[in-house]
């Protein structure tokens, strides 16, 4: 899956465009009510000289909760420092962490939902009264010493914000929620890209990219660079709209963004089991892909287009996924279609 050209999820590549990323909340394109808010919360934490409240930034992948989380830290002018909740797998790897912040220093957590809960009930007080707890020795002779810490700005990432234990999330003061781009906004993101890797590009080809992104600015800048490629090589010195096509084509990454992964789940579900209903394992066994896989990384797309429906009974094709697809619709499902039509 982590070949997948249209995941948002953080691969090795993405890696080149670390530098990319944006260092003020007026380079930061979209997300406008979080940044509206945040720019409101970051200007009185400075203007009273106290540390901004703890962040909560949660969403799908790659919509920019590190990149949002290293501006906060501009804004305050502050360092950050950045790890991640599987990194954390002890009390004292969080504690040497904490002790090494300077006053209104910001820690980043990605991942924060994955925190084991040892290390969760050590954050606790260092969140709430900036201090940290700390057991010396053993047995009956064991006494805890409480150690304060400078106050400081806990930024939490995840994906999956109701896997976040009650006691954690009601310790953050300001929780963000990321939606997914307009295709205009990605258009942004993408002429902002190539024109800091020098790569001349029409507006329209920067549409066209953002129309196949999946509404995720990591997706966007990726095949971004696929194109580049196509055009080096084609040695097109303009990457035009039909650059842009052909290259996205041969990715086959498809006008709405689906590739051939995409197309296989549902050609599955139409052609082998009639549109469905159809249970996860059986689909699953179909595609010859795990079932966790089908939910967490296949389905939340294609239900967002509208071609897919989970139902008690099992998995649905849509009237848009026939349509798409260009098979013939069924009687049951040329309600839903006149529908689309209108």
């Amino acid at each position: 899956m982590s070949d997948r050209m249209i995941s948002a999820d953080w691969t090795r590549e993405d890696a080149a465009f670390e530098s990319l990323r944006p260092r003020f909340l007026e380079d930061y394109i979209g997300q406008d009510k979080v940044k509206d808010n945040l720019r409101i919360f970051i200007q009185a934490a400075k203007e009273r000289s106290e540390a901004l409240d703890h962040v909560l930034l949660y969403g799908p992948p790659g919509l920019g909760k590190t990149s949002l989380s290293m501006i906060i830290a501009n804004e305050l002018g502050v360092s950050i420092r950045v790890t991640s909740g599987p990194a954390l797998e002890r009390a004292g790897d969080l504690a040497a962490l904490l002790t090494n912040l300077q006053a209104g220093d910001v820690l980043f957590i990605d991942e924060i939902h994955r925190l084991s809960r040892t290390v969760e009930e050590v954050l606790y007080p260092a969140m709430e009264d900036f201090a940290l707890d700390i057991m010396l020795g053993k047995g009956p002779s064991a006494r805890s010493v409480r150690l304060d810490l400078p106050s400081f700005t806990l930024i939490g990432a995840t994906t999956r914000a109701g896997l976040l234990s009650a006691p954690l999330r009601d310790r953050f003061g300001v929780i963000s929620h990321l939606d997914y781009y307009h295709p205009t906004e990605l258009m942004k993101i993408v002429a902002r890209t190539s024109e800091i890797l020098g790569m001349p590009m029409v507006p329209e080809a920067a549409l066209e990219i953002a129309r196949r992104s999946r509404g995720t600015p990591r997706v966007a800048n990726r095949l971004l660079k696929r194109v580049r490629d196509f055009a080096q090589v084609l040695q097109h010195s303009v990457v035009t709209v039909e650059v842009a096509q052909d290259a996205l084509q041969r990715l086959h990454v498809d006008p709405l963004g689906l590739d051939e992964l995409d197309f296989k789940l549902l050609t599955t579900l139409i052609a082998k089991f009639g549109g469905g209903p159809v249970g996860l394992d059986t689909l699953a066994a179909a595609v010859g892909e795990e079932a966790g896989t089908l939910e967490d990384v296949y389905e939340p797309f294609l239900i967002q287009l509208g071609f897919l429906q989970r139902t008690p009974r099992g998995r649905v094709a849509t009237a848009g996924a026939y349509k798409h697809l260009n098979y013939p619709l069924p009687d049951n499902l040329s309600e839903q279609n006149s529908l689309l039509d209108e």
